[in-house]
């Protein structure tokens, strides 16, 4: 018997239809051997994160967190507050000049590469006790 080129690509097709309904069902199978605990962990993954609503810290508080029009149905019109008093423009540019100027300085050889890195673990530290010291002040 003699092959040609179209029975070789003939084998090399059922071949690969026979491969694909395998990995197929291979695939469907595999999602019948979850055990319970791995079911319920997925699920959890799954689940939508709790929303947390918190007090209002002025005013009256407002039932759900959303005030409503007489009809009932939840207002969004309400300008948005901020968590806490942000950085002004000032402010920023303030502290933009002296890192840079600390940045330059250390560049230039006017302080030693110590008193830079002193400098900067003070900055770190700052920033680190900063945000805790805010936060036990906003929660009071």
């Amino acid at each position: 018997m003699t092959t040609t080129g179209i029975g070789h690509i003939a084998t090399f097709t059922r071949t690969a239809a026979i491969c694909a309904a395998a990995a197929a069902m291979a695939i469907a199978l595999a999602g019948c051997n979850k055990t319970a605990e791995e079911k319920k962990a997925f699920a959890d993954r799954m689940a939508a994160p709790t929303a947390v609503v918190m007090p209002a810290s002025k005013g009256e508080p407002v039932e759900g967190g959303l005030a409503k029009e007489p009809d009932g149905y939840p207002s969004f019109g309400a300008p948005l507050t901020a968590a806490n008093v942000q950085m002004s423009d000032e402010q920023a540019a303030d502290l933009q000049h002296q890192l840079t100027a600390l940045g330059a300085k250390r560049q230039s050889g006017a302080i030693t590469e110590a008193e830079y890195q002193r400098r900067v673990t003070e900055m770190r530290a700052l920033a680190a006790d900063h945000g805790a010291a805010t936060l036990s002040e906003i929660t009071k």
